[in-house]
């Protein structure tokens, strides 16, 4: 794991990429990296490419704004478009292919993140924590304890249990997407490993 990471959430207003960012954060800041967060607001929100950009690192932040991304979510085609430039080389890119019809180059990864979670929670409110659970596969970033204790520290407490569901659902394919990648076997948490503790909510 690096000390330092730039990381995009991007895509339209109303796509929860603020909560989606905070979560990102607060599970950073619990793993002992120092957080600047900035979020684009303005008319871009209202359906364009906004944006929470967040920076982590194990030292100092000594210039707020992202230049070299190592982490880019972009949940419309506009956002793909417009940032996809600023991934650096080693960087990724989670697309979601509900809305984006023509993927960047570079290290991406397609996932239907709406259209899923329309299909698990009959509301695509999800799909932003779903993305979240993906890229906490995708990158390794951070024990899983702490994406959950993220989630309940900046989740308002209604939406707890749907948010913790959503995560698990994502990190388990984004782990499956991992193991194909590698050449493994896909390993699901519900057929060959049990669920792990902190991912066990009440029924």
């Amino acid at each position: 794991m690096k000390k330092y990471y730039e990381i995009r959430l991007s895509g339209a207003g109303g796509q929860g990429l603020g909560l989606a960012g905070r979560v990102f954060s607060e599970a950073a800041i619990k793993s002992d990296y120092n957080v600047c967060q900035t979020q684009s607001y303005g008319p871009e929100a209202r359906g364009g490419a906004s944006r929470t950009d967040i920076i982590i690192s194990k030292n100092k932040i000594l210039y707020p704004n992202c230049r070299n991304l190592d982490i880019l979510l972009a949940m419309n085609q506009e956002s793909a478009d417009k940032f996809s430039g600023s991934v650096n080389d080693g960087g990724i890119i989670l697309v979601d292919s509900t809305y984006v019809n023509r993927a960047p180059e570079g290290r991406v990864y397609e996932y239907r993140l709406t259209a899923r979670s329309v299909e698990e929670f009959k509301t695509p409110l999800a799909a932003n924590i779903i993305a979240v659970g993906m890229l906490a596969s995708l990158t390794r970033l951070f024990a899983l304890e702490d994406w959950v204790r993220a989630i309940k520290a900046r989740v308002p407490e209604r939406f707890v249990k749907m948010n913790l569901i959503a995560f698990e659902l994502g990190h388990r394919d984004g782990r499956e997407i991992l193991h194909v990648e590698e050449g493994r076997v896909p390993i699901a948490y519900d057929r060959k490993k049990p669920v792990p503790d902190c991912l066990k909510h009440d029924t």
